[in-house]
């Protein structure tokens, strides 16, 4: 017997202040930048499918992405590229992506919901840390359905100019596949350097 989904909450604390859910995109890939999105729903806002990214169809992703993108009292998507990534690591360049999305919103929030269990405060807006956060509250979902499909748009962006890693379908994530071009190709400038490109004992042969 099926067992239903429970119905993700509509705010974290029922004060009326504005909730910017926020959540990220690629922090484990090879290859491209990370994405962070940050989104403000209106009180009201519902949708079927909505949930935790990685639980949805690519269908319902850009379904929900449309009615997020058409009903949000504000949302925008941020990106940290992989240079960045390789100086600043993957954790931070999480933070500084969420931190670029919440600076473009058209309005300020007044709190941030935070898709896991640690975040550098961005300015003076309080945050609470949520881990999975985006099966537990609408807006954090929204955020994970926005980073997703920016991203995997980018990605398969990307895919065209550099058909041999098949990022169009694994979108830079570590896939033997991915690897295996690697090897067979070496490296392209949107590669992160500062990750484990390849299994033990094949990694120097990026740099002879």
């Amino acid at each position: 017997m099926k067992q239903e989904r429970t119905a993700l909450a509509s705010a974290f604390i029922a004060d009326g202040a504005w909730e910017a859910g926020c959540d990220e995109a690629g922090r484990g890939c090879l290859a491209g930048p990370v994405f962070a999105a940050a989104v403000i729903l209106p009180p009201t806002f519902s949708h079927p499918a909505l949930n935790d990214s990685k639980q949805m169809t690519a269908a319902q992703r850009n379904a929900a992405r449309a009615a997020i993108e058409t009903h949000a009292v504000a949302w925008a998507v941020a990106q940290v590229s992989p240079e960045e990534i390789d100086r600043i690591n993957i954790l931070n360049a999480s933070f500084v992506a969420m931190h670029r999305a919440v600076a473009q919103l058209a309005l300020r929030p007044q709190r941030l919901l935070i898709d896991g269990n640690r975040f550098h405060p961005f300015e003076d807006i309080p945050h609470h840390c949520i881990v999975k956060g985006d099966a537990l509250y609408l807006s954090i979902a929204a955020a994970s359905v926005l980073a997703k499909t920016h991203r995997d748009a980018h990605m398969e962006a990307l895919a065209a100019q550099h058909p041999e890693y098949g990022w169009e379908g694994n979108k830079g994530y570590p896939t033997a596949a991915h690897r295996a071009a690697i090897l067979r190709a070496g490296t392209t400038p949107h590669h992160r350097m500062s990750f484990r490109l390849l299994p033990d004992g094949a990694q120097g042969r990026l740099f002879e």
